[in-house]
């Protein structure tokens, strides 16, 4: 027989589990985490969608998150929350939201006033983006086409399938949406808010709800180590006072055997980009970059440029690094080792 998607779960204590499902048996609190099911969503988000006041909103947050139910990340002023993921009562969770009816009153109104939430952030993502394309468009003529950058970085990755991917300096998200269909878990950091709007908006158009983005600092990630099979450092060196730092802490974040892609330009001498658009280095040559890597414990595996097509306005060369984390996975092991 085969078995069913509640016989996979941990079992839980006693006690962790009535906390778990007092804390959702409430009709506001059950609405709440339904609505979370669909994106993150901030309290006063919430509160125009419940129409309830935001300190009665929070309370029954506070008692969610101190459930296990969902998880808040800071961004700013701003707090988001999350369905917590499939761990021990969260999972049960998420079977048990599985079977509300989609054609419930309640559920179909709040989902329509979520839908008109959606549409006011993709309005002010929108408005953000039309005012920095001329900008970015200027900058993506100089260099290789995004669709041939594109296609190597699936290739290098083609090799194996993997299930969570780290996405460091995601901006508009879009390494998570190439990979989002073929991955269970994609979480993408970012410093800037203005991005991170534009990334949600885009991970929710494409249906991505297994994928979100929060603020972080990726020299000092608020993530346990070891929890990503692959991460991507895509245009994002260049902007930074210490590369090395950035990649080391990338390498913590690798699961045993883990992979690291890193995708930057080429040495080029374009002083314009320094000057007015904060790009730290020109650049990186080869040797650089492999060091660095050899210096977070991590092995080279492939390294390539994918150069400008003839003809083209590009100026400046791509440049892909991919690296693996060399211990062996084997359960309660930490132990690195040469392959």
């Amino acid at each position: 027989m085969r078995p069913t998607a509640m016989a996979s779960f941990a079992l839980l204590p006693f006690a962790a589990l009535n906390a778990a499902l007092k804390a959702a048996g409430e009709p506001t609190r059950l609405r709440i985490l339904a609505l979370l099911t669909e994106a993150e969503l901030t309290v006063t988000e919430l509160t125009e969608i419940l129409r309830q006041s935001q300190p009665r909103i929070s309370r029954h947050l506070k008692l969610l998150a101190a459930a296990g139910l969902v998880d808040r990340f800071r961004e700013g002023s701003w707090a988001f929350f999350r369905l917590a993921e499939r761990d021990g009562a969260a999972g049960i969770l998420h079977e048990i939201l599985a079977r509300l009816d989609p054609r419930d009153a309640t559920i179909t109104r709040d989902r329509g006033r979520l839908a008109a939430v959606r549409a006011a952030r993709a309005a002010a993502a929108q408005k953000y983006f039309s005012t920095h394309a001329a900008e970015w468009d200027r900058i993506r003529k100089l260099h290789t086409d995004d669709k041939d950058v594109e296609a190597a970085i699936r290739e290098a990755l083609a090799d194996k399938p993997f299930h969570a991917l780290l996405d460091l300096g995601t901006g508009t998200g879009r390494m998570l949406e190439i990979f989002g269909p073929d991955i269970e878990r994609g979480l993408g950091i970012d410093l800037s808010p203005d991005m991170l709007s534009l990334a949600r908006t885009r991970l929710e158009r494409a249906g991505l709800k297994h994928c979100s983005v929060r603020q972080g600092d990726i020299y000092n990630l608020a993530l346990p180590k070891d929890s990503f099979d692959v991460v991507i450092i895509h245009q994002v060196l260049h902007f930074l006072d210490d590369s090395a730092h950035a990649i080391r802490e990338a390498a913590r974040m690798l699961r045993p055997g883990g992979r690291l892609l890193i995708v930057d330009f080429a040495p080029h001498e374009l002083e314009f980009l320094r000057d007015q658009h904060a790009h730290r280095r020109l650049g990186f040559s080869p040797e650089v970059v492999t060091q660095w890597i050899g210096a977070a414990g991590l092995d080279v595996m492939t390294q390539k440029s994918v150069a400008p097509a003839p003809g083209s306005e590009g100026k400046i060369a791509v440049s892909l690094w991919l690296a693996r984390d060399q211990r062996i996975a084997i359960a309660g092991s930490d132990t690195r080792e040469v392959a």
